[in-house]
């Protein structure tokens, strides 16, 4: 069932009774509940803020809306760019394409390193995956990203000498920057922020959170993961404990405790 939108702010996020269970093939088919009837909406200029401690399936949410995952139950809903509500829990390859590419950001713990592509290039390479027309025009608009991508490089205090080359060889903090510059340069109706200021010294840790705020006055919706509290507290406009979301393990299922599914994080 679709959610009731408000007609004043409808949701951009939707989940409706949304469970998440790993079975576990090499522990004999046993059960692992992560998450269980989730119902919430993030609104555009919120920065909703996942509460609990590690383990209880904040980084298996956003998998879930990003579709990483797919739901054992329920419905996701998406208010996509280009019009129209799409549910993930039912969404084709193409549409899982298109909503990654226009509707939802995702700032992950670690940048997926693209071999041989400058950090330059990485960065300004979501702002021309949609150019069209002739080389001139094509030129001009890899041209133009370029630039942008140089502001935020600049912003996020990425020293120009490193910009032509691959991130793969940059410190675990030079790489988060460049993962936060290359989400978020595009703007996106919905973010999905996993520590995005995991690895950031002080002074890059408010520039985000300076991003952050930035894309809600912009009319984006953000869900998030935090784990420095000041940074949480910084950011959010609500917080929504994860406990809510979850049900005491029956006998038979293995805890939370237990590694997670081929070592993925809960």
């Amino acid at each position: 069932m679709k959610p009731d939108p408000t007609p004043s702010c409808p949701p951009i996020l939707s989940l409706r009774a949304v469970s998440k269970r790993f079975v576990l093939h090499h522990q004999h088919g046993a059960v692992l509940p992560v998450l269980d009837h989730a119902d919430l909406d993030v609104r555009a200029g919120e920065c909703v803020v996942l509460d609990g401690p590690s383990g209880m399936g904040k980084s298996t949410l956003l998998k879930l809306v990003y579709a990483n995952y797919r739901a054992t139950t329920g419905d996701i809903w998406v208010q996509s760019a280009t019009g129209g509500q799409v549910n993930l829990s039912q969404a084709t390859p193409r549409e899982l394409v298109e909503l990654r590419r226009h509707t939802i950001g995702y700032v992950s713990q670690f940048l997926r390193v693209i071999p041989r592509v400058s950090a330059l290039d990485v960065v300004a390479e979501p702002l021309t995956e949609d150019a069209m027309g002739d080389a001139a025009t094509l030129a001009a608009a890899r041209e133009q990203a370029r630039e942008q991508a140089r502001e935020w490089l600049t912003r996020l205090r990425i020293q120009e000498r490193l910009w032509s080359l691959p991130p793969a060889t940059f410190s675990g903090g030079e790489q988060q920057r460049i993962n936060i510059a290359r989400s978020l340069i595009k703007p996106r109706p919905l973010l999905l922020l996993d520590e995005p200021t995991a690895s950031l010294d002080a002074a890059n840790t408010q520039t985000v959170i300076d991003l952050i705020h930035e894309a809600r006055a912009r009319g984006s919706a953000l869900l998030g993961i935090f784990h420095d509290r000041a940074v949480a507290d910084a950011v959010a406009t609500r917080r929504v404990p994860v406990a809510s979301f979850r049900r005491p393990a029956p006998a038979e299922s293995i805890t939370a405790k237990h590694p997670v599914l081929q070592g993925e994080p809960a």
